[in-house]
């Protein structure tokens, strides 16, 4: 039984455009997401061998090793660090962004202090970023 598809009605060919694009949509979100962790589980254990066989071969080997286990501790606190400080200060400007456009649009009422939500977000996590968050010490020797 062939489909017909000059039977089907206007309404309902409009809603399945984006029905069809919503599921390809989160079907590549799906596989991207796999296929990319996959590729990190690939490259953390190649990463481990490679150390360990470094680790094993001799004293200097072990001292090179164990010096690039903390380079790349320092490198992952330092990107996480600069990721906050990135959404610090997106958040903060959308609350400042926020604040302008309401009290544009209705400049009676306060309702523009709704934008101190996300300006105080960005706030906390800049504060968090440049006075809490815990600093890789330097390696002791």
């Amino acid at each position: 039984m062939a489909l017909e598809f000059d039977r089907i009605p206007p309404e309902v060919a409009v809603m399945m455009v984006p029905i069809v694009g919503s599921i390809a949509l989160f079907s590549f979100l799906a596989v991207a997401s796999w296929s990319d962790a996959r590729r990190r589980e690939r490259e953390a254990y190649y990463t481990s061998e490679t150390l360990k066989k470094i680790a094993d071969s001799s004293g200097e080997g072990a001292k090179a090793a164990i010096d690039l286990i903390q380079q790349q501790s320092r490198d992952v606190t330092m990107r996480r660090l600069e990721g906050l400080k990135i959404g610090g200060l997106v958040t903060a400007a959308t609350g400042i962004g926020v604040m302008a456009l309401l009290h544009g649009l209705v400049s009676e009422e306060p309702v523009y202090l709704a934008g101190l939500i996300p300006l105080l977000v960005g706030a906390a996590l800049l504060i968090y970023v440049f006075a809490l968050a815990p600093r890789e010490t330097a390696a002791k020797p």
